[in-house]
């Protein structure tokens, strides 16, 4: 069995509980992508909340901890992102009730780091597609160090009514709900 007393496993296992909890709340109201990538990609403001989450909890708890993620505050230089931002923020606050715009934006950037030696790596959204059309989805996030995943915890908040996967590397995986 898994240790979730293990403080990178409580720690990573609270920060996917909670970004698929507000993933499914964005995806029952149904906020619908207004952003395309470069490649021409979906991006949700749940990719964007989910990331600003993660980004405020490591940035909390693992200070001197990378993340390297997905998204960028720089999509919301437009007026259309702009909106973007003010639903985000709107839906972080429902977690951090006063955050701010340039708060949620830092949370965000928190992940345009670096990989050192030892990061987190998040995927906010892994399945933008399924998500839009309320179908599966995951939000993965994973612990590396020297170049190896040591913890991978995986939200699917559509799956089975809710299911968390955790991994440790030579300990196993278990659905942990």
């Amino acid at each position: 069995m898994i240790d979730l007393n293990h403080p990178e496993i409580g720690l990573a296992v609270k920060m996917v509980e909670q970004a698929s909890h507000l993933a499914k709340q964005i995806q029952q109201e149904m906020v619908v992508p207004a952003l395309a990538k470069d490649d021409s990609s979906p991006v949700t403001v749940a990719d964007f909340a989910v990331q600003a989450l993660v980004g405020r909890s490591l940035a909390e708890a693992l200070p001197e901890d990378p993340l390297v993620a997905e998204e960028s505050s720089g999509s919301f230089g437009s007026p259309e992102g702009q909106t973007i931002l003010e639903q985000v923020t709107q839906w972080v606050g429902r977690i951090v009730p006063d955050a701010t715009g340039e708060e949620v934006c830092g949370w965000i950037d928190h992940g345009a780091q670096q990989p050192g030696r030892r990061f987190w790596t998040l995927d906010p959204i892994d399945g933008t597609k399924g998500f839009v059309r309320k179908d599966q989805y995951a939000v993965a996030l994973a612990l590396v160090e020297d170049g190896t995943v040591q913890i991978g915890v995986l939200g699917c908040p559509n799956l089975d009514g809710g299911s968390l996967v955790v991994a440790m590397r030579d300990q196993g995986c278990w659905k942990a709900r």
